[in-house]
């Protein structure tokens, strides 16, 4: 190495993944068990604790709602150990309550980390209108264009037939339409119920049957999403979509721009190139194992990126509960 090369920078997302790990061990004990809102009280109170720990001067700009109803992660809450750099902090302890809850596949555990002032305001309205794929189709599809023609531009980037895209979506009423237009095309729908960060993200990732994500969903997993993209390659296009009048007058008084042209693109949703991604599996899915128990042992699976190096590490980890028990206050048994 040359003497004058630069060193390398401290790597903040292997001190995150311990943050979604414990996020993800705590909600564990709850899947199958019925009920989303324990299972997310627990993963909040995990991440909130371990948060605590990492070197930054976080604040919560996508959080568990406002103060007044969220008394852990809420947003505007300073989080970190007030040392090292100030940053925009997303939290999503379970992205996938339901799935959770149901034992069902793909609920994760999500932080994303950018520096200070670089993510998107999403308070202005709730769901934006999405479109998610890899590096590979990323410079070829548009959220403007018509279905048909971002489908076929995704089977050529890829190499493959329009019969073999597959495309998931959230299950909800207001894609019936959008239904119709993708299978008119010939692809493949995959469904599901909660959860787009991670769907989005699949539409992102090798070896996950799943070539891009489409339809409304989140504004705020939408952001979240944008970090893994800058992470790993991938596109995310939005477009605000209000889901009334008065959300409408909304964003147009806070100066949101609602034109059916307009796109926020992935560095709109998050400027700069310094951002981190870090997911733990709750429940197995196509992108990570969920949480594995065995005795006095639990075993976890994570992706840790940050777009910086482009690096994606895929961590499992074999952790210990009696030696857990004492060094943390978190109930990993429960």
């Amino acid at each position: 190495m040359s003497a004058s090369a630069p060193q390398p920078e401290r790597n903040l997302a292997l001190e995150l993944v311990r943050v979604t790990e414990s996020a993800a061990m705590a909600a564990g004990r709850w899947v199958g068990r019925g009920d989303k809102n324990d299972a997310d009280g627990v993963a909040v109170e995990a991440m909130r604790y371990m948060i605590a720990t990492v070197e930054m001067r976080g604040t919560v700009v996508i959080g568990e709602g406002e103060k007044d109803n969220a008394p852990m992660l809420f947003n505007g809450e300073e989080v970190g150990d007030g040392t090292g750099p100030e940053c925009d902090v997303a939290v999503d302890p379970i992205d996938g309550t339901t799935l959770t809850a149901k034992g069902m596949s793909n609920a994760i555990s999500v932080l994303a980390v950018s520096p200070r002032g670089s993510m998107y305001d999403p308070s202005a309205v709730f769901y934006m209108d999405k479109l998610a794929t890899g590096p590979e189709a990323a410079d070829q599809v548009d959220i403007r264009l018509p279905v048909k023609e971002n489908i076929a531009r995704v089977a050529k980037a890829k190499g493959i037939s329009i019969h073999d895209v597959t495309v998931v979506l959230l299950d909800r009423p207001r894609h019936a339409r959008l239904v119709e237009e993708i299978r008119e095309t010939g692809a493949r729908i995959k469904y599901i119920t909660d959860g787009d960060v991670a769907g989005a993200i699949m539409a992102a990732r090798p070896d996950t049957g799943v070539d891009l994500m489409l339809g409304v969903g989140g504004t705020p997993e939408g952001i979240i999403t944008a970090c893994a993209m800058k992470c790993i390659g991938g596109k995310i296009q939005g477009q605000l979509w209000p889901q009334d009048d008065d959300e409408r007058q909304r964003a147009l008084d806070a100066g949101h721009n609602l034109d059916r042209d307009f796109v926020l693109g992935t560095d709109d949703l998050v400027t700069g190139d310094d951002a981190f991604f870090v997911a733990t599996g709750i429940t197995d899915g196509e992108l990570m194992r969920g949480v594995r128990y065995r005795g006095d042992g639990v075993t976890t699976h994570s992706l840790v990126m940050r777009s910086r190096s482009g690096t994606v590490r895929s961590i499992t980890a074999e952790h210990q509960l009696s030696k857990l028990r004492n060094l943390s206050t978190i109930d990993f048994d429960n």
